[in-house]
């Protein structure tokens, strides 16, 4: 009976937050955006250069990448031309094709959402038009990074809206480009909107099916990285974009997977992520998720709170982050971490000590290049 009652509670509690009764707002309804790019019908025909191409739905990305491994600069270049919208989003295709492709399929898009992406020297690594367009970008030289960062947004997020100037931090270029930056030379952050997100906070807010669209491509788009030579990136997770992480969380190729502002990530705890990868939760007291109930009952919810101390995450210090779209502000301490997660120096409760954190800028200025290799034993100082 108390078991029953406790359900009838925790439904309530969700068809609140679907209604708006808990401070959310309705969404329309998406499809979400799978299968194969643009062009790929084409693709599968093409015998240019006398055999056929890897299926771009079927094939692995490490197979993929075993196929440009095995081609002449000049027939790379053939597909590129004939192929754009393919080459530019095919996982395990040489991130340099992809640029080039995605350069090349931009600059014949003529909708005007898009203009701003074909700006020259923009290192566009997917781009696809259709529904309301996805697009990842590459802050940093990716090629020669020895530290990798995949940013992996929520609600409202696609193509079309990536390059609006408001919200500069809390946008996903934003993102990507602030953690670039706080985390220095040898990196490079991914943003990546490459799946179809809610719009507003609706149904499909406070259901996974689009989360569990999103983490398929999600896992394949770190699968192809790696395919490709690049380190196992550490994945930022952002409001709904933290459910998408979380259903992807035994599949990806991470070293770390945080997550911030987030309504939960469908498992009870770290041990339900079923990850090898460190889990960092952050949540700053302004944000509005902490408004939403850690629920999950009937599909509806995403379950317990990451930055519940019995759900197992590191915690990231936001006390001086402000609102929803906040951690990523330059000068926060939730900021400092995420560069010291992407550097692999953060302690495990990812805190520094301002005595600790001076000492670390004032090597980093002196030598002009990320912390030294013995960062970690530094932040122990004082704690």
């Amino acid at each position: 009976m108390r078991r029953h009652a406790r359900a009838l509670v925790a439904f309530a509690l969700a068809a609140g937050v679907v209604a708006g009764t808990t401070g959310w707002v309705s969404g329309d309804a998406q499809q979400a955006l799978t299968g194969p790019p643009p062009g790929s019908a084409q693709w599968r025909a093409d015998r240019a250069l006398g055999r056929g191409l890897p299926d771009p739905e079927r094939a692995a990305p490490a197979d993929v990448a075993e196929f440009f491994a095995g081609l002449s600069a000049g027939e790379r270049q053939l597909l590129v031309v004939r192929h754009p919208s393919v080459v530019g989003n095919l996982d395990g295709a040489p991130l340099e094709l992809r640029y080039r492709a995605n350069a090349l399929a931009l600059a014949a898009e003529d909708d005007p959402r898009y203009r701003s992406l074909a700006a020259p020297g923009r290192r566009i690594l997917a781009f696809d038009p259709r529904g309301r367009g996805q697009v990842a970008e590459v802050f940093g030289d990716l090629r020669t990074a020895s530290r990798v960062a995949v940013v992996v947004p929520g609600s409202d997020n696609d193509a079309g809206t990536y390059d609006r100037k408001a919200a500069a931090h809390g946008a996903p270029p934003g993102m990507a480009r602030t953690l670039h930056t706080a985390a220095g030379p040898g990196t490079a952050v991914v943003a990546w909107v490459g799946y179809t997100t809610p719009v507003g906070v609706g149904i499909d807010a406070a259901t996974g099916g689009l989360a569990e669209a999103g983490a398929g491509r999600l896992t394949r788009f770190t699968e192809g990285l790696t395919a490709d030579g690049l380190p196992g990136p550490a994945v930022f997770c952002h409001s709904y974009g933290s459910v998408v992480c979380g259903l992807a969380a035994h599949r990806l190729r991470a070293t770390d997977l945080v997550v911030l502002g987030s309504p939960g990530m469908r498992a009870d705890d770290v041990t339900g992520l079923r990850t090898r990868a460190r889990v960092w939760a952050a949540k700053d007291p302004t944000d509005w998720i902490d408004n939403v109930p850690n629920v999950r009952f009937a599909g509806l919810g995403h379950g317990t709170d990451p930055t519940d101390p019995a759900f197992g995450a590191r915690r990231v210090p936001a006390d001086d982050a402000r609102g929803h779209a906040g951690y990523f502000a330059p000068g926060t301490d939730s900021l400092r971490t995420f560069a010291a997660i992407v550097r692999g120096t953060a302690t495990r409760d990812g805190a520094r000590g301002p005595a600790v954190a001076r000492a670390l800028d004032c090597a980093e200025a002196l030598e002009g290049t990320q912390a030294p290799a013995d960062a970690q034993a530094l932040e122990g100082v004082g704690r």
